[in-house]
């Protein structure tokens, strides 16, 4: 189990295979609120503590099947497409 404390803000978020999800805004409750300029619909999004495998590198990786909301971490591939 990882302390929720080691979540910095810009910290980069990714799946399980480390490609990229979003990047850390803050840590709300039991929450990590994204920043709005890696959704695809320029809102917040949310993960549960509960997804996160581990924290390294200054990188946060989501357990396999975390449940990530749509039209996050596509909306740089979006704009160079």
């Amino acid at each position: 189990m990882f302390e929720k404390l080691r979540i910095k803000e810009h910290m980069e978020v990714t799946d399980c295979r480390g490609q990229h999800v979003g990047t850390v805004d803050h840590v709300q409750d039991d929450a990590i609120k994204l920043t709005k300029s890696d959704s695809s619909d320029s809102m917040h999004h949310f993960l549960s503590l509960d997804d996160v495998e581990k924290i390294d590198d200054n990188r946060v990786y989501l357990k396999e099947g975390a449940r990530i909301p749509e039209g996050l971490g596509n909306k740089a591939v979006m704009e160079d497409a």
